[in-house]
């Protein structure tokens, strides 16, 4: 193996280590640093291309054998979330456009990410997990301008360093039952008898869980999205949730989920759906009713365990991506009055389909899509969940799933409902969109159509 193979295997993660290192220069060189920005862009659009171009080559090696490896799955994974998170970089421009930090600490993130889909060994998985949760820590309380976001950054970083801890356990366990840190013993001991393999596939998914925010482990996220900025709130929305469910994909393999684990792996969730839609009834705020929301999607998401490995594959993908566009095109199309804590009122939009009706519009589209409405791509992302957990024998399961999904309905149509169907709001002189936070909403509408419209295209790509 030649290191001109090792470098073309590394792309995506040197791509983005390159960015790292040129934007850490430009800081220390240029008192007022310009055009980082465009910089990073260039660093993740570079990242998501090499990734994309492995994937359409059929790219397959293991340049650290038992460590690191490369396959079309893991970089079509790649691609997905890099391009995911182009449309989040565009959307901070306003707030972070010369700050270095912020910019720093998202391509830390993404490499960690990078560094998850190609894990072959707990030791990489592990510090994949956490080169990417770190940054976010810190993305939390950067440019905040609330007084809740101090706290916030240290109940995620409280709670982040649980999930850590619990982690470890588990590894630690498995690795003392087997000897090795492969992730193939995990697969292995889901289906174990015996108490010290239960015990550390229990601590694993319960870290899983609390990175996810799955109920009980949610704590965190209410407060986290609220009290960190709108760019870091969409990225911890769309680009960490999908690194953590990857990572999960990456973990389980195909390997097939037998009870007790399953009702752990179903009822957490199933919990998750129902108490994150009836939480975020009652939320007045946007960012705070996301987060809520994300507590139940997390839940549909790990349902996609409970079924075969190829089924889900082609659900979480499916989902992570849809669920991703739609968030960030919420974001990106919501007008903010000021950057205050009242900035995201669901009350302010009331009548904005009057002032801005190309916004009020874009934010019922994600609505809808969020809700599971067809033709929206939620739609489909939802029926390949649940028709997943369907084929593996699991009929009370899902049936339990969709009655708790239709409760997310609720919420979804009160934003359209307040937009387009109340009086204009008394509130703050709206302020323009900028160049880029459009390019980022029509970054998101061109994929969102097309899942919609030709899910089956996209389905195709997917290599199982």
């Amino acid at each position: 193996m030649s290191w001109l193979s090792i470098l073309y295997a590394l792309a995506p993660e040197n791509a983005l280590l390159a960015g790292i290192v040129a934007l850490t220069l430009v800081a220390i060189v240029m008192d007022r640093p310009r055009g980082l920005l465009l910089l990073t862009f260039a660093a993740m659009a570079a990242a998501a291309a090499m990734a994309w171009m492995h994937y359409r080559t059929g790219f397959d090696l293991t340049p650290f054998p038992g460590q690191f490896s490369v396959d079309p799955t893991g970089s079509l994974a790649k691609a997905a979330v890099l391009a995911l998170s182009l449309p989040v970089l565009l959307l901070a421009r306003d707030e972070f456009a010369d700050d270095a930090p912020f910019h720093i600490l998202i391509l830390c993130a993404l490499y960690g990410f990078c560094l998850l889909l190609s894990a072959d060994s707990f030791l990489t998985l592990f510090l994949g997990l956490e080169i990417m949760s770190m940054p976010v820590y810190a993305l939390v309380l950067l440019g905040y301008r609330t007084p809740q976001a101090p706290e916030a950054a240290l109940k995620y970083l409280v709670l982040g360093g649980t999930a850590t801890a619990m982690l470890l356990m588990g590894i630690s366990l498995l690795y003392g039952g087997t000897g090795s840190l492969a992730l193939t013993v995990f697969a292995a001991a889901l289906s174990g008898r015996d108490l010290l393999s239960t015990a550390a596939v229990v601590l694993v998914l319960a870290a899983f869980f609390l990175k996810a925010a799955i109920v009980p482990f949610h704590a965190w996220a209410p407060d986290a999205y609220e009290g960190a900025s709108v760019p870091v709130t969409a990225f911890m929305a769309t680009v960490v949730k999908a690194g953590v469910l990857f990572a999960a994909l990456r973990l389980f393999g195909t390997a097939l989920v037998e009870r007790p684990l399953v009702d752990l792996i179903a009822i957490l969730p199933l919990v998750s759906i129902v108490w994150g839609n009836l939480a975020a009834m009652r939320q007045t705020s946007f960012r705070r009713m996301i987060a809520y929301s994300s507590i139940a999607h997390a839940g549909y998401l790990f349902y996609a365990f409970l079924g075969d490995g190829a089924g889900r594959f082609q659900a979480v993908v499916f989902y992570v991506v849809a669920y991703g566009f739609m968030n960030v095109l919420a974001f990106a199309s919501l007008p903010r009055a000021g950057e205050g804590a009242q900035d995201d009122r669901i009350d302010d939009l009331a009548g904005l389909s009057g002032r801005r009706p190309f916004a009020a519009v874009m934010i019922a589209m994600a609505m809808l899509s969020l809700a599971g409405i067809p033709p929206f791509p939620g739609f489909v992302a939802k029926f390949l969940i649940f028709s997943n957990v369907l084929a593996a024998g699991y009929t009370v399961y899902a049936v339990l799933g969709l009655v708790g999904s239709y409760l997310g309905i609720y919420f979804y149509l009160r934003v359209i409902q307040t937009m387009f169907m109340s009086a204009t709001a008394a509130a703050a002189p709206w302020r323009l969109h900028s160049g880029t936070a459009f390019a980022a909403v029509l970054l998101c509408l061109a994929p969102m159509i097309l899942m919609a419209v030709f899910p089956g295209w996209f389905l195709a790509l997917l290599p199982f």
